[in-house]
């Protein structure tokens, strides 16, 4: 194909719009268009191009006959000649309309309309029409700024002044470049203009008064806001086209419409948030969207909820709602998965999400990696843990982060860097007003303009309202949620004077151990001094969260710490200290998770790379002995406490009100060491019938336990009535044949509160309350 630009076409890459663009945008001064017929809705495809455009004249040659000239001086002019004034406004209008209606009904369109009429109005575009039937000629006349290498160009041919002739039909055109061309082109056309016609108001008076761009009441907006909003809801089809339930199963509509409204976003923007609230059943709803969709699915999911003996895991759901061509991988295992031919899949199932809201650590690099071109499914109730940052890490899974799909934040990075911001320099405590009130405003900014895109999510209350019919017929209700129920218990003298000194103590400990990196002399990464620093945090959190869960918990890490930092001061001594490199890494991820049984195990893994002591400033050394004698000072003053007034309180409540004594209890803790002491007391003063699980119980544990507690295990048993977990167990385990959940400790992120009672408030529970 000739890539001669003299000549333009139409064809692949010589469109007279791409023309326009390259001639128009920052070289052209003035834009004179002698056409057939002026089409507003040719103007929008290039209208962009000309706002840096002094003056835009259209002339229009009407080659069809003299009434319709006459008509479209009547409509301007008011004078009466070939026809009557009110049969000229009637016509002219006529036709203006005709054209609007046709037109694709796009934003694109509407702005390209609005543009027309804003430049009418500052005088920046005229038509006119001129009264001889003897012009047929498409003429573009283009004159460029002062100061440049030419005074212009003309483009003459075939082409109108409508999308068909701007690049859909075969044209044939040519560019003229010479002065002499220009110049004539020009005076022609300044000759022909001043003998024309004004008919600009005509056109404006009919697009503001009668066509689809008409001003219309705030009702009638309201209506089509309502009709664009739900317009994707309206179009789509009522019923899944494949659908298929397991024996048993209800046929709830909420549930339906939860894969048909996911499967349009999926379409729209290549992911989706599933997040109905706990209990509504998340996973079955994705096996039916997995059935609507075409190609291979990867369900990628905690260990827990891939197990065969668990009724609720994935692979048992996709397999009862026969979801085709599924493979299942655990969160633990996507080295592996790496290694195999990721690209047969199409979609990708991410169960529990909310684990991946953070992009710097290692295990979402090769998640981001497995997503890359396929359609990602986030199903978490709690999307949102703690930042804005935790979405936005979550939507980059399938969204570019600077050049999204979404109409209100094409740059994610950006708009989530504006909200961050807001909270920079605010402490939740001391400026406690003004930064929930900041996160309040962040939370719905961005529920406004990015996840009302994205995601899916209803609540029980919601539900109860708009599908309350169907529920109903399908004797389906939810159970009431009890408020909750605060259990108090008192420190005596002893207990109040020790409890405060170690506050006091744990303020003074520098937690120098943790992060050696920042008294290190030589060169070393700063992200990894940093995350030295967020581990040294930590490590005080967990202090203060054992002392808040059980004293059994706060004494035995009370001892691992003093353990640890004389460890530590020894090999110092001896000249060495150890950094692991290896494990840092793990560690944030299991920082992430919440996963603190992990995180104390590798801390206390002696794997680590050796360092000379001597690369180490003497502050070092002395910071580690100070805290250590702190520790040793809190540990001397425990030795004062005789009694646990927790243990006391709740075992007057277990042994003396009667809704504990009867029905299944679930007792969560957030310290393994609580779980275990825990056990202990209840199966030696209160009942036998008590299991416990954590992070490093075995699958038969979890077997047993969801055959005594799920009411929909394959083999139901009923040897235990208390289980006493971790929040290992907060996520994906069905434990509703309890009705009755127990915090033993209150977990510092929110949303563990959610998944804990989440465990028994299933849409399937037999309980009323």
């Amino acid at each position: 194909m000739s890539t001669d630009l003299t000549f333009i076409t139409n064809e692949s890459g010589q469109t007279l719009r791409n023309r326009f663009e390259d001639l128009l945008r920052g070289h052209t001064r003035f834009f004179d268009c002698l056409v057939a017929y002026f089409y507003v809705s040719g103007f929008f495809r290039i209208y962009r191009s000309l706002e840096r455009t002094e003056k835009v004249r259209i002339l229009i040659g009407l080659s069809t006959d003299r009434t319709t000239f006459n008509l479209l001086q009547q409509a301007g002019q008011g004078e009466l000649d070939l026809a009557s004034h009110a049969e000229a406004k009637e016509q002219l209008p006529s036709a203006i309309l005709r054209e609007l209606e046709k037109a694709d009904d796009t934003a694109e369109l509407e702005e390209g309309v609005r543009k027309f009429i804003e430049w009418v109005r500052s005088g920046k575009m005229e038509v006119r029409v001129y009264p001889s039937e003897k012009i047929h000629a498409k003429i573009y006349v283009m004159t460029f700024v002062d100061g440049h290498i030419d005074a212009g160009r003309v483009i003459t041919g075939s082409s109108n002044f409508s999308q068909a002739g701007l690049q859909d039909n075969l044209e044939f055109n040519v560019e003229l470049k010479n002065r002499s061309d220009y110049e004539f082109a020009l005076n022609k056309f300044n000759e022909l203009w001043q003998h024309a016609v004004d008919v600009t108001e005509t056109y404006v008076d009919t697009i503001e008064k009668k066509s689809p761009f008409a001003q219309f009441t705030p009702y009638e907006l309201y209506l089509k806001l309502l009709y664009e909003y739900f317009r994707g809801e309206l179009n789509r089809p009522e019923e899944l086209e494949d659908v298929y339930l397991p024996t048993g199963f209800m046929k709830l509509k909420y549930q339906e419409e939860a894969a048909l409204s996911a499967k349009r976003v999926l379409d729209e923007y290549g992911g989706v948030f599933l997040s109905d609230v706990v209990g509504l059943g998340k996973t079955y709803m994705s096996a039916m969207l997995a059935r609507e969709l075409s190609g291979r699915s990867l369900v990628i999911a905690p260990p827990g909820l891939l197990h065969k003996a668990n009724p609720g895991s994935w692979p048992n759901v996709f397999s009862d709602f026969h979801a085709p061509q599924t493979d299942f991988e655990s969160i633990g295992k996507l080295d592996d998965l790496l290694k195999r031919d990721i690209s047969k899949y199409a979609n990708v199932f991410i169960d529990e999400s909310h684990r991946f809201r953070t992009e710097t650590n290692q295990t979402y690099e090769k998640l981001a990696q497995i997503c890359r071109g396929k359609r990602v499914i986030l199903v978490s109730a709690t999307p949102l843990n703690n930042y804005p940052r935790d979405i936005l890490s979550q939507v980059k899974l399938f969204q570019p982060g600077k050049n999204s799909a979404i109409p209100n934040a094409r740059n994610l990075e950006a708009f989530f860097g504006t909200l961050e911001k807001r909270l920079k320099g605010l402490d939740r405590q001391t400026d406690r007003d003004e930064y929930f009130a900041i996160v309040r405003a962040n939370a719905k900014e961005t529920r406004e303009k990015v996840l009302k895109y994205l995601m899916i999510r209803r609540t029980r209350a919601e539900i109860e309202k708009y599908y309350g019919a169907d529920m109903q017929t399908q004797g389906l209700k939810f159970p009431e949620v009890a408020d909750p129920e605060a259990l108090f218990y008192l420190f005596g003298p002893v207990e109040n004077e020790v409890f405060n000194e170690t506050v006091k103590a744990i303020g003074k400990i520098t937690y120098a151990r943790y992060k050696p990196l920042l008294y290190y002399t030589g060169e070393w990464p700063e992200a990894e001094k940093q995350g030295q620093v967020n581990l040294a945090r930590f490590m005080k959190i967990l202090l203060v969260k054992r002392l808040e869960s059980s004293f059994h918990a706060f004494r035995l890490t009370l001892d691992r710490f003093i353990q640890s930092h004389k460890r530590v001061v020894a090999e110092f001594k001896k000249g060495h200290v150890y950094i692991s490199k290896k494990h840092i890494g793990k560690i944030f991820d299991y920082l992430d998770a919440g996963d603190e049984e992990a995180i104390e195990c590798l801390i206390e893994d002696e794997k680590a790379d050796r360092l000379m002591a001597d690369k180490f400033t003497p502050e070092f050394l002395q910071l580690i002995e100070n805290d250590l004698a702190l520790l040793h000072q809190i540990r001397d003053h425990w030795k004062k406490i005789k009694r646990d007034p927790k243990w006391t309180e709740f075992h007057k409540s277990l042994t003396s009100r009667a809704d504990l004594q009867k029905d299944k209890l679930i007792i969560f803790s957030e310290s393994k060491e609580t779980v275990e002491y825990l056990v202990e007391k209840i199966r030696e003063q209160v009942e036998a019938k008590v299991i416990s699980f954590s992070g490093n119980s075995d699958e038969k544990t979890r077997e047993t336990i969801i055959a005594n507690f799920d009411a929909r295990a394959f083999h139901p048993k009923d040897d235990y009535r208390i289980l006493v977990s971790t929040d290992i167990l907060a996520e994906g385990v069905n434990l509703h044949r309890a009705a009755t959940v127990i915090n033993y400790d209150i977990p510092w992120n929110p949303t563990r509160m959610m998944q804990r009672v989440g465990r028994i408030n299933r849409i399937d529970t037999s309980f009323d309350r």
